[in-house]
């Protein structure tokens, strides 16, 4: 749902700001909308591209980092953590690439952390990392190639020149524990 709030429709994210524990409640009408405008996100998208042309990759926005976390934790990992923690790198690579101002970077971390959702991932797996971004189907050939926002609700698909800056980037959610959440 985050995700969708910040490819599309940042309502989404207002919510989760106004009612966090509201947010998370099974039965409350906020989780409800949340549900409901994500849905109509994803719908609008699928339905504009319906065969990948290259719109609909606005949906894996988070998703470059975090499938290569999954591969690393052997899928012990809830995908909606690694994908938490996937969109504040995207947020912040995009920051990094001066595409993304400050504050709508830093709002990344705040609304995942509303949620108890980690943000951080453990510094001593770059390398595998790295290798699990380099088989994301984005990719074109050697070319590495993210979703990254310019703006709230304005995600395009960026290629990555040179992996350093992906490393680089790395430092801003590394954390030097060894400890993370296997199984949310």
């Amino acid at each position: 749902m985050v995700k969708c709030g910040f490819i599309s429709d940042e309502r989404i994210l207002e919510i989760i700001e106004e009612h966090p524990e509201q947010a998370q409640n099974p039965h409350s009408a906020q989780l409800r909308e949340l549900i409901e405008r994500a849905i109509a996100v994803k719908a609008a998208v699928v339905g504009r591209d319906p065969k990948e042309a290259g719109l609909r990759e606005a949906l894996n926005y988070g998703h470059t980092l975090a499938h290569a976390i999954e591969l690393a934790e052997r899928y012990q990992w809830r995908h909606g953590a690694a994908v938490s923690v996937g969109l504040v790198y995207a947020a912040e690579l995009a920051r990094s690439l001066g595409r993304l101002d400050d504050a709508t970077a830093d709002r990344h971390r705040s609304v995942l952390q509303l949620l108890g959702l980690p943000t951080t991932y453990r510094d001593d797996r770059w390398n595998q990392l790295l290798e699990g971004i380099r088989r994301d189907k984005k990719n074109r050939g050697d070319q590495l190639r993210f979703v990254l926002l310019s703006a709230q609700g304005q995600p395009a698909t960026v290629e990555i020149p040179d992996a350093s800056i992906l490393y680089a980037t790395y430092q801003e959610i590394a954390e030097p524990e060894t400890t993370g959440p296997v199984s949310l």
